[in-house]
């Protein structure tokens, strides 16, 4: 069957089909997600702060963003892979942004590319769009700008901020854009967006009437239960201490000698163990 084509989310936005996105960043989460039917996996930027440590996306790289792809698209056959542009990859000049989407494609064996902001990065869209590259718009709280933004604070609550994020929707639509996130912005502002472009909206913290929603991975397992809280995020599991509990219990048995068992080792012959002992 191969994997789902970007032009199948928009024919399900006609439709009226909602669909799931979700965040992986290796073999075994990418693996396991697409198992469970997931249509759209995003090698997310968020890397940097779930999986290398930083406080934000900004520190995140080409080659962070390749490495991690080439992982994911090695664990699927269905999905597509939607890899982000890191910070400055796509912002000095249009040659270069273009190349290092290419390279997402060409090296990293992604489906598309997504990257920030609206009307201004709409002529760059449009071009890596002529180029055979499907590209996917992000507006609202753009994490690459939370150093700009203040913070992670809400966006387009204003009436000309709102005004600005529908015109961007628009123009990234007008680009050629086969999707949008919208993320951390008023759940009416989003129903707006929703309904006055026929692209998919993609919402993180932008209430229900998006017509997809995306969500990190580790958010929503609750792998960090004991540090990240955010509002827009549901965890459905609570893995975290549920791994601290297994590794104290596997430190236990260690440490007391109930592991490993002979079940859990390897038997040799008794004569060919007695030719090595010596008489």
């Amino acid at each position: 069957m191969g994997r789902i084509s970007v032009h199948q989310l928009k024919q399900w936005k006609a439709e009226g089909k909602r669909f799931a996105m979700i965040t992986a960043y290796d073999y075994p989460s990418a693996r396991l997600v697409e198992q469970a039917g997931i249509p759209i996996i995003l090698v997310g930027d968020s890397l940097g702060s779930v999986v290398l440590g930083y406080e934000s996306t900004v520190p995140v790289t080409m080659e962070d963003i390749l490495y991690h792809t080439r992982a994911v698209v090695r664990a699927t056959s269905k999905a597509i892979i939607l890899a982000d542009m890191p910070f400055m990859s796509y912002q000095a000049n249009a040659d270069e942004a273009v190349r290092n989407a290419g390279r997402l494609l060409q090296e990293g064996g992604a489906t598309a590319v997504k990257l920030e902001g609206g009307s201004h990065v709409a002529p760059l869209v449009r071009r890596m769009v002529d180029c055979g590259i499907p590209v996917m718009g992000h507006l609202g709280l753009t994490p690459q700008s939370v150093n700009q933004f203040g913070g992670h604070k809400v966006q387009g609550k204003t009436p000309a901020a709102a005004a600005k994020l529908l015109q961007d929707a628009r123009a990234l639509e007008e680009a050629g854009a086969f999707a949008v996130v919208l993320e951390t912005i008023p759940a009416p502002l989003a129903r707006m967006v929703t309904e006055r472009i026929t692209i998919p909206t993609i919402g993180i913290g932008a209430g229900p009437d998006c017509d997809a929603q995306v969500q990190v991975f580790h958010d929503m397992l609750g792998i960090y239960d004991d540090r990240r809280t955010l509002k827009h995020a549901k965890r459905y599991a609570v893995l975290g201490e549920t791994i601290r509990e297994a590794v104290r219990a596997y430190i236990g048995e260690v440490e007391g000698g109930e592991f490993p068992t002979r079940e859990h080792s390897f038997e040799m012959d008794e004569a060919t163990l007695s030719e090595l002992t010596p008489a």
